[in-house]
């Protein structure tokens, strides 16, 4: 079981509450929807004390591990607790870190109405389980893990026990949640002790409790009481720190002692009572605040009999939840702050509400909470407790959403700086005559020698009406102006001022003045419109500029008159607009059109220049070609995305030796640069081979070319073939350029691409040639990538594609290539295509033979 820290802590500032302002934001936007101020800290409270039943942690503990479930599930810290409760949803909270209000009557006097919910104290762990009316989790024994709460967190679900199967009440939620509410009240370990047993007996049977407090010198003594008579409390009063008393075993221990058989106990122990058959069954239960245990409460039964798990269980769950509780009236601070019985002095005869606090620091400097030195009248708490009912009691008792870690800052900062404090404005409903009123509060705080003197200060509907127009203003970047034309009284509001650049110790300027502060080249427009203003009251809606330190406002005025019973302009009302950002906004959007339409101007003029530079290197012929008794028919196709022409280029041209040269190629890139590369390939590729050098040897000096070439483009694929008609070999190699397709028969085959790598990829590149025998009525396809390449697809899917429109689309007659460009090219080009359909005659294609 995990220990409570005997030190008390602030819930809501856990070690990472610097990043949660936009967690802390989502609970401020509950209140709107709640009419009770107490709904917060009762289902703060009542979630924190079932974890830390479960669990065993400490009340900061609790709060943390709330804090970081409702950030994991994006949800509320309300919506967290409901979740941990599982309960029926409670009304939504109110921003808490203020105080109720109390009504006020037809003469001004507070109307005491009937208070809220009691809120339990930070230090004190109430509890509820998880499921009211059926039993909750059992709680961990000592030296066994602490189990995980679901559904909030992801750990391994508690197991649910029946109460009815193990023996015990099955109220055991309601339980809790009951004692967690009224330990709140409770002012002493005797009232503890009644409350204690009020709950209990119905519950475990309980017929007395009693609850001992550890001495300095080791014995106990006797500190409250219940069910026992005043005579039995006297003589059990002071207990000598001896060996056989059952509390004292249990502190020393830290572990409950069950005196379930009245015979066996009465052998070990010196039993309470007179006689002690009295109580036949007894618990003593430590009660562990940090590493120690100082109070021990007993449960005495008078009938006989073990006490089952569960109820073992709750006994236990009872104890930590007693500890916060019996902490807090040992570790009440005096005041702290001097005056504060002069403070005191004011503030009874002061309107509204305002408490004097003092800050309670820990080892480390760290304030960990404030003191209530001095409370007004009308301050009102969580558990409707008033004016000096508050003092000595501490601030995350009263109002545990103090805490939210805005508030809990500004004070601190205050503190530290002297600088007044001031939060944002939040609604809250208030009781007014029995009837339900959202008004809108602001939380102030100044220092004040050594202390904090925090207001709430209530906004009345005029105000909060102003404060909405100042809102509208200063959203909208626009202040409200009237001239009297009769009077010539001029009033501007603040923001008016601030759209004009003005201070407002110049004081606002007269309509007809108002040109003067436009730019030269606006005012004789602008006061061409306000003269038609003042004397046609012909409204006004005009732009115009005006220079300030910070330079050049874009601003607009709309204004119209009111007349007077024949006509006359009398009086002119409007308002001011800073358009600054929205018309540089316009500006940029305009400067960037027309960037934009001037690059795509010398996109268009690059691309038709390339387009004709490409038409001039690389004529297309206008019928099919005749070659070393081979038909060649010639497709290019440009991109039809982009404006640029890209480097796809072919060849194709009768050798001496009864051979055709055929090559196919694409340069990487787009433009100019692509094109001129193009030119120079295609033309070193042919002369090369013309001069007899072979095809490998050509492709290694057209890498060596693009290595060393400042102007090429980069890098470029290739296909060289030569065709001898002796034999119809195909001798061909490759650097990096899809495989020819072979249509033979009615079936369709690539080539196998022997060994190549890009041009201008690799200073010491690989190639080698193929050799393929054609035969007669063989089709074969060379092609650059734009063919079979697609956005988002791989090349086998292209390529298979590609095959089979082949097969379908295969004629063996003129013009029959374009049949199947269509059915490949679907939707919008993106690359340009460059294709060589090769057919190998038939000998009745032959003229002279057959």
């Amino acid at each position: 079981m995990t220990s409570e820290s005997a030190e008390p802590t602030r819930p809501g500032i856990g070690p990472d509450a610097s990043g949660s302002a936009g967690f802390v934001a989502r609970q401020r936007a509950e209140p709107d929807r709640s009419g009770d101020p107490a709904a917060v800290p009762a289902v703060l409270e009542r979630a924190k004390g079932a974890l830390m039943a479960l669990t065993g942690c400490s009340a900061r503990a609790a709060h943390d591990e709330l804090l970081r479930r409702a950030r994991a599930g994006h949800r509320t810290l309300l919506e967290e607790c409901r979740l941990l409760l599982a309960a029926p949803a409670d009304p939504p909270p109110q921003p808490g870190p203020l105080p109720r209000h109390p009504a006020r009557n037809a003469d001004g006097s507070p109307d005491r109405v009937s208070p809220s919910p009691v809120s339990p104290s930070p230090g004190s762990p109430d509890q509820e389980s998880p499921e009211r009316g059926s039993p909750g989790p059992a709680a961990p024994s000592p030296g066994t893990p602490a189990p995980t709460l679901t559904p909030a967190s992801p750990g391994p679900a508690v197991p649910v026990v029946s109460a009815r199967d193990a023996g015990g009440p099955e109220d055991d939620a309601g339980m809790l949640e009951r004692l967690g509410v009224a330990l709140a009240g409770v002012e002493s370990p005797e009232e503890l002790a009644r409350c204690l047993l009020e709950h209990l007996r119905p519950e475990v049977g309980a017929d007395a409790v009693m609850v001992f407090a550890r001495l300095p010198e080791g014995g106990l003594e006797l500190i409250g009481h219940a069910g026992i008579d005043s005579t039995l409390a006297a003589q059990w009063r002071r207990v000598p720190p001896l060996a056989g008393i059952a509390a004292l075993d249990a502190l020393r221990t830290r572990e409950p002692r069950w005196l379930e058989d009245i015979e066996q106990n009465a052998q070990r122990y010196l039993l309470i009572g007179d006689p002690p058959e009295r109580w036949l069954s007894r618990a003593w239960l430590p009660v562990v605040t940090g590493d120690t245990a100082e109070v021990s409460i007993g449960v005495l039964r008078g009938r006989a009999g073990p006490f089952p798990p569960l109820v073992r269980e709750r006994l236990r769950a009872v104890a930590r939840l007693c500890a916060g509780r019996l902490r807090a009236f040992d570790t009440r601070p005096e005041p702290t702050a001097r005056g504060g019985a002069a403070v005191q002095a004011v503030l009874d005869t002061l309107p509204g509400a305002a408490v004097l606090l003092s800050p309670l620091r820990t080892a480390t400097g760290e304030i960990e909470d404030y003191v209530v030195e001095a409370a007004s009248p009308e301050t009102v708490d969580v558990a409707g407790r008033t004016g000096r009912e508050l003092v000595g009691r501490r601030i995350l008792e009263c109002w545990p959403p103090l805490a939210d870690e805005t508030l809990w800052r500004g004070c601190a900062h205050t503190l530290a700086t002297g600088e007044p404090y001031e939060g944002e404005p939040y609604g809250q409903r208030d009781l007014v005559v029995g009837t339900a009123e959202l008004s809108t509060y602001r939380v102030r705080a100044a220092r004040l020698d050594g202390g904090l003197v925090v207001s709430w200060v209530r906004y009345d509907p005029s105000d909060r009406q102003e404060r909405r127009l100042a809102d509208v203003q200063r959203l909208g970047n626009l202040g409200w102006a009237n001239w009297n034309l009769v009077t010539e009284e001029v009033t501007w509001s603040a923001q008016a001022f601030a759209v004009l650049g003005r201070d407002p110790v110049q004081g606002p300027v007269r309509l007809a003045d108002l040109p003067g502060l436009a730019v030269p080249e606006d005012a004789p427009v602008l006061g061409h419109a306000l003269d038609e203003l003042m004397q046609a009251g012909r409204r006004v809606d005009a732009p115009f500029r005006i220079r300030t330190a910070s330079g050049v406002r874009h601003l607009r005025i709309v204004a119209e008159a009111v007349t007077d019973l024949r006509g006359a302009p009398v009086e002119v009302h409007g308002f001011l607009q800073d358009l600054t950002a929205q018309r540089r906004a316009e500006l940029a959007l305009v400067a960037s059109e027309r960037a934009m339409l001037t690059q795509h101007g010398a996109l268009r003029a690059e691309r038709a220049l390339a387009g004709r530079l490409q038409h001039a290197l690389l004529p297309l012929p206008d019928k099919p070609l005749h070659l070393a008794g081979l038909r060649v028919e010639v497709a290019y196709l440009p991109a039809q995305s982009g404006v640029q022409v890209g480097g796809d280029w072919f060849s194709a041209i009768e050798l001496s030796d009864e051979a055709a040269l055929l090559v196919v190629g694409d340069v990487a890139g787009h433009g100019v640069g692509a094109v001129a590369t193009m030119a120079q390939l295609r033309f070193t590729a042919k002369g090369m081979v013309i001069t007899g050098s072979s095809l490998t040897g050509a492709l290694g000096r057209l890498n060596t070319l693009l290595l060393h070439s400042r102007d090429a483009h980069g890098m470029a694929t290739l296909m060289l073939a030569r065709y001898h008609a002796r034999g119809r070999r195909l001798v061909w190699a490759q650097a990096g350029h899809p495989p020819p397709l072979l249509l033979r028969d009615g079936v369709a085959r690539f080539l196998e691409r022997p060994r190549g790598v890009l041009l201008g990829a690799s200073a010491e590149p690989s190639f080698e040639e193929a050799e393929c025998v054609l035969r007669p009525g063989d089709r074969l396809l060379l092609y650059t990538d734009g063919l079979v390449e697609r956005p988002g697809e791989g090349i086998d899917s292209g390529l298979a594609r590609l095959a089979e429109a082949a097969m379908v689309h295969d004629r063996d007659e003129p013009g029959s290539l374009e049949p199947l460009l269509t059915a490949l090219l679907e939707g919008e080009r993106r690359d340009d295509v460059c294709v060589l359909d090769i057919r190998v005659p038939t000998e009745r294609d032959i003229p002279g033979v057959g």
